[in-house]
This record gives structure tokens, C-alpha cells and sequence, in this order.
């Protein structure tokens, strides 16, 4: 889809353009990682040593303090891929070596959570064969398309995430795909032992607060299908990019973490509080505590605007 510029109500193609070289590309992104993708750099062309002899282009650590590392590539490359898997292997040999930079970046308050490993692979375009080969692998892989144009606009676009599923059926013989089995199967077991689910969050949770989560859930995601449910041990994440809110389902009530900054929104609603400086599970400095569905309706503004603020 092209993109046009607005002037005295007529439309203009903007002119696409590119990255002279790969590393415009990747120091733009490293010097706007929190704004991006809401991480924080540990480390730009981490060597991963002799034996493996391979450079991550970025090595950073979540907003949930996830290892994350970014490769790129300003053609389409299937390559891109190849090395995000190797470098993935390597980290998962290495956490004291990820570890000890982490705590050299930013400190020995910093505990890596390995529940996951996010790698995040940001090239023009993807081929095809490369959206099925992910699809098989079963890892955190999120693939962005980006296109920069000649007015210094930089679109990011993610087209595969580990919320996509594939079709079982085949789209010729209208007949089960066995190999895409196969494929979902592994995967719901790679869930089942590395992963935690909506309803795990919900069971056993009276009925009231069970309608008032499953409320929250359709609300969020119905605000455009980019958005990740991103179950977590303590809480439940809905996210683009980065974290848009978090939520705690409690015995009598729903805790909801906006990721909005509570100093520039003036006075709070009563069930709101500015929590940026008390710890607490998820992300976002911005606490309503939902007992019913009335306090929802009050929530929702701030869900909507901390979505469009992110860049929904």
C-alpha cells in the first residue's frame, strides 16, 4: 500500500527510498529501541566468540526482561533467518555469557527471566518459503517488513509473530495438511511445557470475574488484530511492538497496568493511581483496579489511548 501525503486535500504518492547500508538501518532502531520495540540495548555487534564465530547486530532485553536479538538485512534474505536460529542456539548455551553483558549494560539489578527468547528479524520483505519455514519452527520468531521513504518516514510492519497459526488445511485438496499438523502439534507441546494461557489465569476465578477478563481480553484485541496476547506467569500482556496494558485477574477484582505516563494525564479516576514508583508484576505506571463492569467502561479510554500512543 503506498503512502500518501495530505496537502490542501489532494493526495501524493510519497517516493520510497532505502538504507544506504544495513548499519543506518540497525543504529536507527538501537538508538530508538525503547520507542520500537520497548527494550533496552545491552549490546551493539556482541561477538559471540571463537568457536561460534558469528556478531549479533543487536543484543538488547525486553520490557519484561526477556533476552531479545535483532538481526537485519535492508534485501530480502532468507540468510536473515538462518543466522537469527544460530545466534538463538548460541544464547541458549551461553546465559551466563548474556547474563555478565547485562549486568555490564545496565547493572547487577537486572534478573534475565529465560521463559523466552525474542528474536526479531527486520528486512524489506519476506519470501514466502520464509513464513513457512517459521511457521515449523516453534521459536519466538517475529519477522518486520520496514519501508523508508524520501520524507524521512520509517514504516514497520510485523508480518509473522508466534501468535500466527497456519491453516491445516491444504487450500488445493481442501484436505488436512499432515506436515502442518505435525507442525501445531509440536507447537502446542512447546506451549504446554514453556508457556502459560489465558484460562490458567482464569481458572478457579468466581464467574463475575471471569466475564470481566474475557471483557478486557475482547476490548483489547478488538482494537486491531496486530495485537498479541501474551500470557505471562503473573499476569496476561497485550502488545504490538511493545506492552499496551497488563493485567493481574485477582480473586475479586482485575488489576489493569497501562503503559501511559500518569503526570501528563491530570487528575485520575478514583479506581486509577500512578504506580511508577511501586514495584509490581507487568508493565505500565498506570493502575485501575476493575471491580465490575462499570470501572471497565472507565478504563477503556486510557487502554485506547495508550494504544494509539504506541503507535497502534
Amino acid at each position: 500500500m503506498p503512502l500518501f501525503e495530505i496537502k490542501s486535500q489532494k493526495l501524493s504518492p510519497v517516493e520510497k527510498s532505502n538504507f544506504n547500508q544495513e548499519k543506518e538501518l540497525q543504529s536507527l532502531i538501537e538508538r530508538n529501541l525503547d520507542t520500537v520495540f520497548s527494550c533496552r540495548l545491552i549490546a551493539s555487534e556482541f561477538s559471540t566468540g571463537q568457536t561460534h564465530a558469528g556478531r549479533i547486530d543487536t543484543l538488547a532485553i525486553s520490557e519484561e526482561n526477556n533476552p531479545v536479538i535483532i538481526e537485519y538485512k535492508k534485501v530480502e534474505s532468507s540468510e536473515l533467518i538462518n543466522q537469527s536460529l544460530f545466534y538463538l542456539n548460541w544464547i541458549y548455551d551461553h546465559r551466563g555469557d548474556f547474563e555478565i553483558a547485562v549486568q555490564k549494560a545496565l547493572g547487577n539489578n537486572v534478573k534475565v527471566d529465560w521463559s523466552d527468547v525474542r528474536i526479531i528479524c527486520i528486512a524489506p520483505n519476506f519470501r514466502k518459503y520464509d513464513l513457512h519455514a517459521v511457521q515449523m519452527m516453534g521459536a519466538n520468531i517475529e519477522l518486520w517488513s520496514y519501508r523508508l521513504f524520501k520524507n524521512s518516514t520509517l514504516y514497520l510492519e510485523q508480518v509473522y509473530g508466534k501468535n500466527y497459526f497456519p491453516t491445516l488445511v491444504d487450500a488445493e485438496t481442501n484436505k488436512k495438511n499432515p506436515v502442518m499438523i505435525a507442525a501445531g502439534k509440536k507447537a502446542a507441546a512447546t506451549r504446554a511445557t514453556g508457556s502459560y494461557t489465558f484460562d490458567q489465569h482464569v481458572k478457579g476465578k468466581p464467574e463475575k470475574i471471569k466475564s470481566l477478563a474475557i471483557m478486557v481480553q475482547e476490548f483489547v484485541q478488538g482494537l486491531d488484530s496486530a495485537i498479541i496476547e501474551n500470557p505471562k506467569k503473573f499476569y496476561v500482556g497485550y502488545k504490538t511492538s511493545q506492552n499496551i496494558v497488563c493485567m493481574e485477574v485477582k480473586t475479586q477484582k482485575i488489576i489493569l497496568f497501562v503503559k501511559l505516563n500518569p503526570k501528563t494525564l491530570g487528575q485520575l479516576p478514583k479506581i486509577a493511581r500512578d504506580v511508577a514508583n511501586i514495584g509490581h508484576y507487568g508493565t505500565g505506571d498506570l493502575e485501575f483496579s476493575i471491580a465490575n463492569e462499570a470501572d471497565f467502561e472507565v478504563a477503556k479510554q486510557y487502554i485506547e489511548q495508550a494504544y494509539k500512543r504506541i503507535g497502534g
